[in-house]
């Protein structure tokens, strides 16, 4: 403890008067006022960002109902991948490590096993070339390379890890497509948009999206996979737990009081329920209606987008974003499900998606079986990051770029 108690107090005295300031605006009745009065649907520059599919409304189902009642789909597949973090060695190179798994529901021992693993590295030297061929390993059950990406002169941690993560998971997707028969439910959104931001981000990073094969090459995973997926008539959803979109709440900014940071603040406002003493209530899971979005970075991959000049073999509405957004109150979390507008557009199949997730978030208290199976099988924890890490230092018999936080907050063993 860094603050002494007269000081903790002080502070708490500040959070009381920024309260009072708070409390004297209407949250509530401004998020009623965006959600009855400007999101059917919700403009932006004559282009409509956001559209409800069906009737926009909001529902309750009891908890302990439609976590007992039969799921649509009877079995699922999730996909996730996770990465060692970014790294930078006195040899001037960058790294991160993904690997990507998927799980079944019910298990499937065999496909838990296999694994995608990219080393995704970058240097500021211009004659070097890491590209690799793809190499086999654990009997067969693992694939890894290396990935030379693009030189950029800031944001490299940024890119080596995006390029990682989006090229493991979408890798690893196309190889097992195959092996989903019911559900297929990616641990995150149905496009990398850690990639997809680049456009907004800064002009090196835009030209970076617009202009190199590689970043591009990742988002074609993704559109392949959908176009994969649509073949087989097997739906595709992405469960996003921690959604950090802005682009609703920035839009109605322009519009109303909209106090709230990101669109999760906005949707837990409308779909917290309380009773008259200013409780949450916990009894039943809330959610909307889907939506068709153009907002942001879903604007790229709709029927008007660019689509970053990618080819596409369906009608260019069948990419488009579509969502749901799914309140919890026993945790006070909110969940974002996305799927392409292939398998939303017929209101049952629609109907369906929503029955299963509602099921499975009753069910499992947060992510669907599926989706939690794989973040733990695609998970790299600190101690095997750290490990791996101090393999990769007697590989490159060099060490990595230490700070002093490294050894402040204790990320880093050091030995002298």
């Amino acid at each position: 403890m860094t603050l002494d108690p007269v000081h903790v107090d002080g502070i708490a005295q500040l959070a009381g008067q920024v309260r009072q300031t708070v409390e004297t605006s209407d949250q509530d009745a401004a998020a009623e006022r965006a959600w009855a009065d400007f999101l059917d649907p919700l403009w932006h520059d004559g282009v409509k960002v956001l559209e409800p599919m069906g009737e926009q409304r909001r529902r309750k189902v009891a908890i302990e109902d439609v976590a007992l009642t039969d799921p649509p789909f009877p079995s699922q597949h999730g996909l996730d991948s996770g990465t060692i973090n970014p790294t930078t060695f006195k040899n001037g190179l960058v790294i991160d490590v993904a690997q990507a798994a998927m799980s079944a529901v019910p298990s499937d021992v065999e496909l838990h096993r296999g694994r995608t693993i990219i080393m995704a590295v970058h240097s500021n030297d211009a004659t070097l070339g890491f590209d690799g061929d793809w190499q086999g390993g654990d009997r067969g059950y693992a694939k890894r390379r290396v990935l030379d990406v693009p030189q950029v002169d800031r944001y490299e941690q940024r890119v080596v890890h995006a390029l990682a993560l989006y090229l493991a998971e979408s890798q690893h997707a196309l190889t097992n497509a195959d092996v989903v028969d019911d559900l297929f439910v990616l641990d995150g959104p149905i496009y990398p948009t850690g990639v997809l931001r680049w456009a907004d981000r800064d002009t090196e990073l835009a030209d970076l999206l617009a202009e190199d094969d590689r970043p591009k090459t990742v988002v074609g995973n993704y559109v392949e996979l959908i176009e994969r997926f649509v073949e087989r008539d097997v739906p595709l959803v992405g469960f996003v737990k921690n959604s950090s979109t802005k682009a609703v709440t920035r839009t109605l900014r322009r519009k109303t009081n909209a106090p709230w940071v990101t669109d999760s603040a906005f949707f837990r406002r409308i779909l917290e329920r309380s009773d008259d003493d200013g409780d949450r209530q916990t009894d039943c899971l809330t959610a909307t209606n889907w939506f068709r979005s153009r907002a942001g970075t879903d604007g790229i991959m709709s029927a008007e987008g660019s689509a970053l000049g990618i080819e596409r073999s369906l009608d260019p509405e069948a990419y488009e974003v579509t969502f749901f957004v799914c309140y919890d109150p026993r945790t006070d979390l909110v969940f974002r499900v996305e799927a392409p507008y292939a398998f939303t557009k017929d209101p049952d199949r629609r109907a369906k998606l929503t029955r299963q997730i509602l099921h499975d978030v009753a069910a499992e208290q947060g992510p669907p079986l599926a989706v939690a199976k794989a973040d733990e099988l695609a998970k790299i924890d600190r101690q095997g990051s750290e490990e791996l890490t101090r393999r990769i230092e007697r590989e490159f018999d060099t060490d990595r770029d230490r700070e002093f936080n490294d050894i402040r907050w204790g990320a880093v063993e050091e030995t002298f």
